[in-house]
């Protein structure tokens, strides 16, 4: 049986979440445009590499949002997607609807709920500044994990349909 080793990323310009194994941190870094896009995917492909990375599951884009940045997010997104596919690392893109409703069991939470619904299950503080952003990318593995049938949690039915909304094509088998 193959070894899956899961990551799970919310990806930020300001705090990139990053959940490996259930630890997480955040990327934050001083620079800004391509440099500071180059900065992110190292810091990202370092990860990968070192920790035998074989599944990333990144939060897709959230189309409602009216932050002036969606621009820079989306090359982002892209530069990060493009580097994984470039490494012949699996990726799946979890809308953040299906991510608030595997955390809360409804869809349309704030990050607010999906932080409080998280502490609450796990007993995990999410502090700082970036505590959010951690606890996003956790949500994105567990999310990861519980397809594989590996997570130690228990999810209800309600929150385990967020799963179909998720295209898991090429999910390595373990």
């Amino acid at each position: 049986m193959m070894k899956i080793n899961t990551m799970g990323l919310d990806l930020s310009l300001t705090s990139t979440g990053v959940s490996i194994g259930g630890m997480t941190e955040s990327i934050r870094v001083d620079t800004q445009g391509v440099e500071r896009l180059k900065e992110i995917r190292n810091r990202i492909l370092e990860t990968v590499a070192k920790q035998e990375i074989n599944a990333v599951a990144v939060e897709g884009y959230s189309y409602a949002s009216r932050m002036s940045h969606s621009h820079s997010l989306g090359e982002l997104g892209g530069v990060v997607r493009l580097a994984l596919f470039e490494q012949s690392i699996p990726f799946f893109v979890i809308a953040p609807t299906a991510r608030a409703k595997f955390a809360t069991g409804k869809g349309n939470a704030g990050k607010s709920e999906v932080v409080s619904a998280i502490s609450a299950k796990t007993g995990i503080i999410w502090g700082g500044g970036d505590g959010g952003d951690r606890c996003d990318a956790w949500v994105l593995e567990q999310m990861l994990i519980a397809k594989l049938n590996r997570s130690h949690y228990h999810w209800s039915k309600e929150q385990l349909d967020a799963l179909n909304n998720v295209d898991w094509t090429g999910l390595p088998n373990g």
